[in-house]
C-alpha cells in the first residue's frame, strides 16, 4: 500500500478555507483520505492524504479525477488558496 501526502502552503487567512475545500473534494472520491492542518512546522500547511494499493491504482485515479465533473467542480478555485505545495508518495511497510 502507498499513501500521497499534497502538502499546500496556504496563503495567509485562507488555510482553513483550503482545508475545507480539499475535505469537501475527498468526500466525493470515493478513497480512504484524510485532510490535516499543520500544528508546528511552517504556518499554514495543509495535507490532502490518500491511500492506495499501488502506483498503478493511483495513476488510474489521477485519470479519473481529470474528467470527473463533480471532483473538478468541488476543487473549482482551490489555486486561488495557496502559494507552493508538493506530492510525498510513501511506501507503507507492514
Amino acid at each position: 500500500m502507498i499513501v500521497i501526502r499534497n502538502c499546500f502552503v496556504a496563503k495567509p487567512g485562507q488555510a482553513s478555507k483550503l482545508a475545507a475545500q480539499l475535505k469537501d473534494a475527498a468526500s466525493v472520491m470515493g478513497v480512504k483520505s484524510r485532510v490535516l492542518t499543520d500544528l508546528t512546522g511552517d504556518f499554514n500547511r495543509v495535507f490532502l492524504e490518500i491511500e492506495a494499493q499501488d502506483f498503478a491504482e493511483f495513476e488510474g485515479r489521477m485519470r479519473q479525477y481529470r474528467t470527473d465533473e463533480a471532483f473538478r467542480e468541488k476543487m473549482k478555485g482551490y489555486t486561488d488558496l495557496w502559494m507552493t505545495g508538493h506530492r510525498e508518495i510513501l511506501q507503507v511497510t507492514e
